[in-house]
């Protein structure tokens, strides 16, 4: 069997954040989703989010939830099939309530750019050159 990634989120307004990302173009699991949480698919059978409400998520973990408005506990990559896929999903972020960070960045062989949910979870979005992959196997060299 394949082994699957769940990231759990702890988000303040569970509608407004499925609202968000529904804007975004992502789909939700019904059979996993219910007023206490919903699960965003990434890759189907593969990556999910489990946004959670945050009195939800705080029966996980003893630990404090901290504001992820003030505080970066981790960076969430997506990848995507192009440039133009970068810039249409951040555009796509920013119209539904969230912001970027930073300015693009194209690093020749990698383009990315971020945006931040309206929980404040900050999100990276990159599309990789498979020109420069291709090179790099057939020249041994790390990608």
């Amino acid at each position: 069997m394949q082994s699957q990634i769940y990231v759990s989120l702890p988000v303040k307004d569970l509608d407004r954040t499925v609202a968000f990302f529904t804007a975004l173009g992502f789909k939700f699991n019904a059979q996993f989703s219910n007023e206490k949480a919903a699960c965003m698919v990434i890759n189907e059978g593969a990556s999910y989010v489990m946004l959670m409400a945050e009195s939800f998520f705080r029966t996980f973990t003893p630990r404090p939830v901290p504001d992820a408005k003030t505080t970066a506990g981790a960076l969430i990559s997506l990848s995507q099939g192009s440039r133009e896929d970068v810039d249409a999903i951040v555009a796509k972020a920013v119209a539904a309530g969230g912001s970027t960070l930073n300015n693009p960045q194209d690093h020749g062989f990698m383009y990315e750019h971020d945006f931040e949910d309206p929980d404040g979870h900050l999100w990276g979005v990159m599309w990789m050159n498979p020109a420069h992959a291709t090179a790099q196997q057939a020249t041994g060299q790390p990608a």
